[in-house]
């Protein structure tokens, strides 16, 4: 079915691609070159079924447009562009009332899916207060929840439950912006224990719950620079940066 999006961004290359892009699945496009033209254009938010907005532009940049956007129609929904991202742009973002993250470059299949994503997702306003349960109504205990990541550009990934299988091995739920689920499989190589273990001097055996992060954060980093489920659904950690063995000096093994 035909949207109207609203792209507001400063850099005429980029909003050509995205408006092409979407034009081509039928959607209904308007453009804005920087956050007051894009306002303007945005008006109260009711002829827009979704607007992408770049993070990085003169004048008002993306979160402060974002802020605006939002107080103007508190159920937009508001995908945000950046060739930027940080764990605190994310976090400010999603304050804000962002629903996604495209990195910059992006392919078109990344725009299409990302623009379907956010709306398929019912408008929402400013969040309610969970409801009581009815007087005298027994409420059971909840299971244990799941360890989950989401993913700048909107994956989400559960660790899944522990099963027989390699020491060497993390097994984990994605569910793509679409909603569907997938089981991926991360290995950890001999030779990223070995590196671990040759810099910092300690045993990390497979077991530890550091290899457990490792895996997420390789799987986390290959969702957000290819936005897609790795091939094979098996994804070889090889490497661990810098950082990372300087965290694993000062691991708990216990």
């Amino acid at each position: 079915m035909s949207k109207r999006i609203l792209i507001i961004d400063d850099e005429e290359h980029i909003r050509r691609m995205m408006r092409l892009t979407l034009e081509a699945a039928g959607h209904e496009v308007g453009e804005a070159a920087d956050g007051l033209q894009g306002l303007a254009a945005f008006g109260n938010g009711a002829a827009w079924d979704a607007v992408l907005l770049d993070q990085k532009m003169p004048g008002l940049d993306g979160l402060e447009t974002l802020r605006r956007l939002k107080e103007r129609d508190p159920s937009a929904r508001v995908i945000m562009v950046t060739a930027f991202a940080s764990i605190e742009l994310a976090v400010d973002a999603m304050k804000l009332g962002a629903l996604d993250f495209v990195r910059k470059p992006m392919t078109p299949e990344v725009v299409r899916n990302a623009v379907e994503a956010a709306t398929a997702k019912p408008r929402r306003g400013p969040i309610a207060e969970t409801a009581a349960p009815p007087a005298g109504e027994e409420v059971l205990p909840s299971a244990r929840p799941s360890i989950t990541m989401v993913t700048m550009n909107g994956f989400t990934i559960v660790r899944a439950p522990e099963a027989a299988g390699a020491a060497s091995e993390r097994r984990f739920i994605v569910r793509n912006p679409n909603g569907w689920e997938q089981e991926v499989t991360v290995e950890i190589a001999p030779e990223a224990i070995e590196r671990v273990e040759r810099m910092t001097r300690r045993h990390f055996p497979c077991e530890s719950s550091f290899w457990t992060a490792q895996a997420e954060r390789a799987l986390s980093a290959f969702l957000w620079d290819e936005g897609r489920i790795p091939p094979g659904r098996t994804l070889t950690l090889r490497d661990v940066d810098r950082e990372e063995i300087l965290a694993a000096a000062r691991w708990d093994l216990k």
